[in-house]
This record gives C-alpha cells, sequence and structure tokens, in this order.
C-alpha cells in the first residue's frame, strides 16, 4: 500500500470536528444499542410468558430466542439500503433516518399488547417490530463507523472507531441498569419501561447528529465524480472475497457474544444459577469494564497493527469455550461475574476495537460503505440464531453443546484473521509517520 491509498483515509491529520463526530456516531451507537440489546434481554427474561405463553418455559424461550433472530436476519437489507445510501448520497443522512427508525419501532415495543390481552396477534406485532429495529440497526453501523474512521488522523484511526465502537458497551450498560431498575417494578412494566424510556435517547441523539458533519472521504469522491451507480453490485464484483472474509471475522464476535451473553443470561435463569438481579448486576458490571476495554483495544491496533489482535483474541476464544461454562456451573457469583467479564471485555470487545478500523481499510472508499455493512451485518444472521440454535445443542448435549460452539466461532474468526491481510502494518505507520511530517495539522473542534 502506498501514499495513494492512504490518501483514501482522509486528511492525515484528521478534521478539525474529528472529536465531535467521533462523539456523536458513538451516541448513536449507545442509543441503537440500547434499543437492540434491550430486546435480547427481555427475549432472555420476560418475553417467552408475555408474548408465548401456554408452553414449557424452554419452549417460550425457544420462541423468544427465534424472534430475537428475525430482527438479525433483516439487518443484512438494513445494510445494503444504508451501504447503498451512505456511497451514494452520504454517510451522514443514513445515520439521522436509521436513528429516527430504532427509535419509533423500540418505543412501539413498549406500547405492545400481550398474547393474553389480544391473542397470537400479539406476537404477530412483535415480530413486525423487530423486523424494523433490525432494518435500522443494520443500517446504523456502516454509517456511524464511517464518519468516524474518514474524519480521524490517518494514526489515530483505531482510537476514534474505538469511541464509537464504545458505544455499543455503554448502551449495554444503560439497557441492562434499566432492566435492574424496572425489575423492581413486577408484571408488564419490568420490560416495558426500559423500551418506553429510550425516546428520551433518540431525542438526545437526533441533536447531537444534526451537528455533525459529512465525510471528508465522501465529499471528495463526489467532487472527483467517482460515485458509483450501484455500490452494491461493484463491491460484490469486485471484493466479495473480502465480504467473505470480513462475515467470517465478525461471527467470532457477533455470534460468539449471542452465546457468551446472551444465551447465558437464559442459561443463568433456567439452571438457576443466578438470579435476574445477580445476573444484570454482573452484564452492567462487564459492559462498565467493556467501555473502557474497547477503547484501549482500539488504541492499542493503532500500535501493533489490526490483524495481531484479532489472532490473540480468537485464539483466546477457542481456548475459553469449555471454562466459561465450568466457571458459571460453580454457581458462585463471583465466578458468574469474572466469567462474563472475560467473555464480554476481552472476547468480544477486543475484536470489537480492531474491526473498527480494520473493516474500512478493506474496501476502496467509493464502495467502503456497502462493502464494510455488508460482511459486518450478513454475519448478524448467524449470530441472531445463535441463542436459538444453541439452547437446541443443550438439549442435546447440555452445556458441553453451548461451549464447543462458541469455541467453533472463535475458530472460524481465527482462521479468517490468519488469511485477511493487514491493513496497518509496518510499512503503513512507516508511511503515515512520512505524510505527517510534511502535512499541516488541523486545528481541533470541540
Amino acid at each position: 500500500m502506498g501514499n495513494e491509498a492512504l490518501t483514501m483515509r482522509g486528511p492525515v491529520h484528521g478534521t478539525k470536528d474529528a472529536k465531535r463526530v467521533a462523539i456523536g456516531s458513538g451516541v448513536g451507537a449507545v442509543i441503537e444499542t440500547y434499543d437492540f440489546i434491550g430486546f435480547g434481554t427481555a427475549a432472555a427474561l420476560y418475553f417467552g410468558t408475555a408474548f408465548f405463553p401456554g408452553a414449557d418455559p424452554l419452549t417460550g424461550t425457544l420462541a423468544a430466542f427465534a424472534t430475537l433472530g428475525v430482527g438479525f436476519a433483516a439487518r443484512p437489507l438494513g445494510g445494503i439500503v444504508g451501504g447503498h445510501l451512505g456511497d451514494k448520497v452520504g454517510r451522514k443522512p443514513v445515520l439521522v433516518a436509521s436513528l429516527i427508525l430504532m427509535g419509533l419501532a423500540t418505543f412501539a415495543i413498549g406500547l405492545l399488547p400481550t398474547y393474553e390481552q389480544v391473542g397470537l396477534l400479539a406476537p404477530a406485532l412483535l415480530v413486525f417490530v423487530r423486523i424494523i429495529q433490525g432494518l435500522a440497526f443494520g443500517a446504523e453501523w456502516g454509517g456511524a463507523i464511517l464518519m468516524s474512521y474518514e474524519h480521524a488522523p490517518w494514526k489515530q484511526k483505531g482510537k476514534y472507531t474505538g469511541i464509537v465502537q464504545a458505544g455499543f458497551p455503554v448502551g449495554l450498560l444503560l439497557a441492562n441498569l434499566v432492566f435492574l431498575f424496572s425489575v423492581q417494578l413486577g408484571n408488564e412494566w419490568a420490560w416495558r419501561v426500559p423500551f418506553l424510556a429510550s425516546i428520551v435517547l433518540v431525542a438526545v441523539g437526533l441533536i447531537i447528529r444534526s451537528k455533525v458533519p459529512e465525510s471528508p472521504v465522501f465529499d471528495d469522491v463526489k467532487e472527483h465524480g467517482e460515485i458509483v451507480k450501484s455500490p452494491i453490485v461493484e463491491v460484490i464484483r469486485t471484493d466479495w472475497r473480502t465480504i467473505l472474509r470480513g462475515i467470517a471475522l465478525r461471527i467470532a464476535e457477533t455470534a460468539g457474544y449471542a452465546v457468551s451473553i446472551t444465551y447465558m443470561i437464559s442459561y443463568l435463569h433456567t439452571a438457576e444459577l443466578a438470579n435476574n438481579t445477580e445476573t444484570l448486576t454482573a452484564l452492567c458490571i462487564a459492559s462498565g469494564i467493556g467501555i473502557f476495554a474497547t477503547m484501549a483495544w482500539g488504541r492499542l491496533t493503532d500500535k501493533i497493527g489490526r490483524r495481531p489482535l484479532y489472532i490473540f483474541s480468537c485464539a483466546f476464544a477457542v481456548l475459553f469455550g469449555i471454562p466459561m461454562f465450568l466457571m458459571v456451573n460453580t454457581g458462585m457469583f463471583l465466578f458468574v461475574i469474572a466469567t462474563i467479564v472475560l467473555s464480554y471485555a476481552v472476547c468480544q470487545n477486543s475484536l470489537a476495537g480492531a474491526q473498527g478500523a480494520w473493516f474500512p481499510e478493506l474496501f476502496q472508499a467509493k464502495t467502503r460503505a456497502s462493502g464494510a455493512s455488508l460482511a459486518y451485518q450478513i454475519s448478524a444472521m448467524v449470530s441472531g440464531f445463535t441463542p436459538f440454535i444453541t439452547t437446541l445443542l443443550f438439549i442435546a448435549l447440555g452445556w458441553m453443546g453451548p461451549a464447543l460452539l462458541f469455541s467453533a466461532y472463535g475458530a472460524i474468526g481465527l482462521w479468517a484473521a490468519l488469511i485477511t491481510r493487514e491493513t496497518w502494518g509496518k510499512r503503513e505507520r512507516q508511511l503515515a509517520d512520512e505524510a505527517e511530517a510534511t502535512a499541516s495539522p488541523a486545528k481541533v473542534s470541540i
């Protein structure tokens, strides 16, 4: 990679708005995650009873997890639409539209009638709103991460995109804190309040995002007349191998999360290894640590490259599958906390921290939103149905089934990392040093 390729990363020193953009994109990620992950928590703890009663608890959990998976299945379509618009009309419009759509859908969940009130219409409405959530979340990531990446300085792409990626543990923390509070309310309000409260976050997010400027890289592509007629078709035609590698890389993170966090919530509950309050407390601790861990992992990739961190983290995940369940099976609250912290802060956050800079760097600027979004969101279909698959594996093999699945996902990511090119190796860092020495620094805007 030469200086010409490096210029596709934006200004050498970044723009004066780099911090504002990263924070604005990160706030949006907080809201989107609060909305989307909150659904997973509610599915594990409440939706089986509220929307799928009349069955035994395990069957109700399966049905709730299937609904959870529907939203993940819709994410690739959202990624296609969001990526296409991001490459055609700009990153910023996608950011604003996805936030509005997600906010309205999430608020609507808090208003839905239960099965007891309207019968089969209740789960049907839940599935419909979940699909809307999936479309919005699918469009969100590409716009948010690219805005931050393309405004950031060359040598600090991991740092700035790490701020955006850290929005996900912040959203997870907020969602679980609200659920921790609402569990005291009992009955339906325990799951309705978290969804209804999200409308406040959406209002704040829209105010912040409306002030975020467009990506300088997109403006440059537009100015030079390089906007592609059909970005999705173009990136699939020219970069389909990279998309497949990105899907495999992402599976280790997102599907691994689905086993170690989303399914684990249900496992701790049904196996009576921890009550709801203890489980939510452990998740709050893990997500609080994860905020700082994600940013730290992102910064580390600026120093050592994206690929080495990914290889280490995936290898750790391969080895951690069985010990993860052995630890929680003790029923000791301290071990439950330790397990969830390791699963989240190491196995998940490290991969997310690396993805923020690595994924955009794998694609050309003119098709970057489409390519990165496709790779990121197609993998969501696997992770979306993972809790459902994991529950079936548990029925067949006991806890060993989920443990081996977690390790298998880590192995997929490890294989993908080994065959994917490094985009920020020693040569790229040296070229960036040379370019930085001759370029005028940007004036920072807070």
